[in-house]
């Protein structure tokens, strides 16, 4: 519940003035609230309607996307760039091709973007965009086209120094290469910096793939450390999900000691007490885009169940959500805190829903917040735009080295944020407090732009 006038509006004017847009109400109340506690220290930002500037994206750029498929027939999507706020750097952020792309999803992921951006430390702003399409089903010719003609309109948006574009769902590195080789032929130049997740023949950084899940577990790891003197080892860990976030969390928990139990896919989920193997989810997911019901198939003693949701009905020492938005509702939080668990971190952006992340709080988890735990991704992207400026590349050890110090100072600037406050303990308010002062500063010494 806010308590500052100022911010109540603010919230009442995002509402009514964009009612429909349910996923970035919700995204824009919880950093509001984290801010509540901090605002009575600065009454400059009422003054000069930087909260009202903060919620509004700088620019959002709509577009037809027409393409042919493979019997000659014209399909046309809806594509979308929200470049929300450049005050630390170029917007940065994924393009998302899903059926469910609309502009409260992308408005919400791009909001988040901008913290997470600035947690990071480095100097990238945020941004969201994609397109309704789904590429499940479709050929390497339909994609392809598709994402000539999704390219051709965007380009006239993007570039090294403005915004740039990396991958998330639906958007992988077959994506990102018939979207960089569109840019290149249309601008006739290379421009290596103007998207990441690129392959590492053409410019891409080394970790990037693992990034988001080995980010996730190194914050989670400093969190166990540091808040309760535990870590990864001997511990179960559920994880949603069985993408690269979710499947590279499962193998540095797993590295850290951990055993994996479980995973999941949009279809349902398998439960392997004796550890998932996760040679064979990457063999199904990875090799051959399957789902992961073929794993009980193949492992004696694993178990296949329908419904994703189910998946948190396995106990669990530590629950990472990997999967989407919301997909933790009260009643799934209430389950996991009755079955033991200790610690929730998101990898997904934003799948605990208000409600349940009050459930782990109350109950006193520990729970690190999308917005830092999954910063993993967007942090390596950043040290590739860094790499293809310098015309150079780091080693793996280098780039994991590097990737695993951010995400460790990521969990002390939020855990020393929430201290500063008065908010001991509570990650989710200390995220978006450090993670906006820094734009805010930033914004306020540039004036009104």
């Amino acid at each position: 519940m806010l308590q500052s006038a100022y911010l109540k509006r603010v919230y009442e004017q995002v509402t009514t003035r964009d009612p429909e847009q349910k996923e970035f109400h919700q995204a824009v109340l919880e950093v509001l609230e984290g801010l509540d506690r901090m605002l009575p220290q600065h009454p400059e930002y009422e003054k000069t309607g930087l909260i009202e500037r903060f919620v509004e994206p700088e620019r959002v750029v709509t577009f037809r996307v027409p393409w042919v498929d493979d019997a000659g027939a014209v399909r046309v999507n809806r594509g979308y760039r929200v470049q929300f706020n450049s005050a630390i750097g170029p917007y940065k952020g994924g393009l998302r091709f899903h059926p469910t792309v609309n502009l409260s999803i992308l408005k919400f992921l791009g909001f988040e973007q901008i913290l997470k951006n600035s947690l990071t430390g480095l100097p990238i702003g945020g941004g969201k965009g994609g397109a309704d399409f789904d590429p499940k089903g479709k050929s390497e010719g339909e994609v392809m086209r598709f994402c000539q003609s999704f390219m051709t309109e965007l380009q006239r948006h993007i570039g090294q120094f403005v915004d740039v574009p990396a991958g998330d769902i639906g958007v992988g590195g077959r994506e990102i290469g018939y979207l960089f080789g569109q840019y290149k032929r249309i601008r006739d130049s290379y421009e290596a910096a103007v998207l990441t997740g690129k392959g590492l023949d053409f410019g891409g950084s080394l970790v990037r793939t693992e990034a988001t899940g080995y980010g996730l577990c190194y914050l989670t790891e400093e969190m166990l450390k540091r808040m309760k003197g535990e870590s990864f080892m001997g511990k179960t860990v559920v994880i949603s999900g069985s993408g690269n976030v979710a499947t590279f969390a499962a193998e540095k928990a797993s590295a850290l000691g951990a055993k994996v139990v479980a995973m999941s896919d949009s279809n349902g989920f398998v439960h392997d007490p004796e550890g998932i193997k996760l040679d064979i989810i990457k063999d199904i997911k990875i090799g051959h885009r399957g789902r992961v019901k073929e794993y009980a198939d193949r492992v004696p003693g694993s178990s296949y169940a329908e419904g994703f949701r189910g998946i948190w009905t396995i106990p669990c020492d530590i629950a990472l959500p990997c999967a989407t938005q919301n997909e933790i509702d009260e009643e799934t939080a209430k389950i996991i805190v009755k079955n033991g668990a200790m610690a929730v971190a998101e990898g997904a952006n934003m799948p605990s829903r208000p409600e349940a992340i009050a459930v782990f709080q109350n109950a006193g988890l520990l729970f690190a917040p999308a917005k830092a735990a999954n910063a993993g991704g967007v942090a390596t992207s950043a040290l590739e735009m860094s790499q293809n400026s310098m015309r150079y590349g780091w080693s793996f050890d280098e780039v994991d080295a590097k990737l695993k110090g951010i995400m460790v100072n990521i969990f002390h600037n939020i855990h020393d944020a929430a201290e500063k406050y008065g908010v001991p303990g509570d990650l989710v308010a200390g995220a978006n407090i450090a993670g906006f002062q820094k734009v805010a500063n930033a914004m306020l010494a540039q004036g009104l732009v």
